[in-house]
């Protein structure tokens, strides 16, 4: 079965990313049409999402996340040219 989960980061707002929705069958079609209508990037991590969606809506994402997750933000961050080839996500670990 198909499964979803979003994740927002305000840098200035959040000490790491939350999970702001989740689910399955359905609803994790329509998390994922919602997102790509509004220019999100859709990342398929079948490891991740089961991660990911033991979390509590509006709760940060847990420790084992941080690695996949700051690598997801970067190369999310490099293609829309908000940060710079070799630099680390904001919030990743050095």
């Amino acid at each position: 079965m198909k499964r979803a989960v979003a994740l927002e980061y305000a840098r200035d707002a959040d000490p790491a990313p939350r999970v702001t929705a989740k689910g399955e069958g359905i609803l994790a079609d329509k998390i994922i049409e919602i997102a790509r209508a509004h220019g999100v990037t859709v990342r398929e991590d079948r490891d991740l999402v089961m991660l990911l969606g033991a979390v509590d809506i509006d709760s940060p994402i847990p420790v084992e996340a941080f690695q996949a997750v700051a690598e997801i933000l970067s190369y999310i961050y490099r293609k829309q040219g908000r940060l710079a080839a070799g630099k680390a996500a904001p919030g990743a670990a050095p």
